[in-house]
This record gives structure tokens, C-alpha cells and sequence, in this order.
């Protein structure tokens, strides 16, 4: 059995290529997102994007911020060979709008914020409130779960090499 520790390094690249795959699948493959969520109206890339780049010894982070932001830098940055790891989202069902920051390394997702809700009136509303939040929150969880689950299978298949890994790169040399 493998040490936590070791376990954690040895499958950190996992995040990353994540990611990065995330990242191509909203530019080029609006069917796969169709699939992996069916009321998604759509996702986009946010306003902040982090990559890092490891030269020898040195690491290199490039962070591309702004609402109005182009992402040509990011590109540039991975056929530079960097990697992607921060990832700001912008996810939409219908009228409602999630927000969120997913890290590559960790898994974490930074700076949810869901859809508004309803103000609290009275004191027999805090529990449908509550209920409400929780639900909005598991929903983002859920939309970010389906997302792995294909990256893992797709990552997994003998149409990674053969298909999607060369999907990838032409988008990246674009």
C-alpha cells in the first residue's frame, strides 16, 4: 500500500491534465459537456486562469486574470510546456449561475458562489434557506464529479492516445 504522501506526488499531474482537458473540452467539445450534464446550459472559462511552467529548477507561474481577458497567453504557456492549475469556471443552468475556482493539485474548489436565493423572512424560512444552499452547493460538486468521471474514463481508453491526446495537442498548437 502506497504512503499518502507518496500517492499525492506520484498522482499530481492527474489535476493538471484535468484541467487542461477541461479547458479544451469548453473550447472544442460542447457534446461531451451536453453528456456529462444534461440541464447544463452552458460553461465557460472565468475570468482567472493560473499555469505553471518548471524549467530545471526554477518554476515559472503565469496567471491570466480579467473578466475581458484573452487566453492566448495560456495557450502559448502550454505549448511551452506548462501545466494548468487554477481553473476559474463559470457554470449555467437555465437562469442560474454558479462561479467557482477548481485547483489542479488539491481538488479544492475556491470562491463558490451559487445562484441568489430567496431573503429570509422569517424564522420558518432558515431551514429551507439552508436546504436551498446546500442544495446549489452540491450541485456545482456534482457538476465538477461528472466532469472527472469522463476525464478518468476517457483518460483510461485506448482512444486517449489515439484520439484525444492528438484533439489536444492540435488545439494547443492552434
Amino acid at each position: 500500500m502506497l504512503d499518502i504522501a507518496v500517492a499525492y506526488n506520484r498522482y499530481t499531474f492527474l489535476g493538471y491534465e484535468f484541467l487542461t482537458w477541461l479547458w479544451f473540452v469548453v473550447e472544442k467539445d460542447r457534446d461531451l459537456l451536453a453528456a456529462a450534464e444534461p440541464e447544463l446550459t452552458s460553461l465557460a472559462i472565468g475570468n482567472r486562469v493560473v499555469l505553471e511552467n518548471r524549467v530545471q529548477e526554477a518554476v515559472e507561474s503565469i496567471t491570466i486574470k480579467g473578466d475581458d481577458a484573452g487566453l492566448e497567453e495560456g495557450l502559448l504557456a502550454l505549448r511551452k510546456g506548462a501545466v494548468v492549475t487554477e481553473l476559474n469556471l463559470v457554470y449555467k443552468v437555465g437562469e442560474q449561475e454558479w462561479r467557482l475556482t477548481l485547483k489542479g493539485e488539491s481538488f479544492n474548489i475556491a470562491n463558490l458562489k451559487t445562484p441568489e436565493t430567496g431573503a429570509i423572512e422569517t424564522k420558518e424560512e432558515i431551514e429551507g434557506f439552508l436546504l436551498e444552499k446546500v442544495y446549489l452547493y452540491e450541485k456545482a460538486v456534482r457538476l465538477i464529479d461528472k466532469l472527472y468521471g469522463g476525464f478518468i474514463r476517457s483518460r483510461l481508453s485506448e482512444e486517449w492516445n489515439t484520439q484525444v491526446l492528438p484533439r489536444l495537442k492540435q488545439w494547443i498548437h492552434e
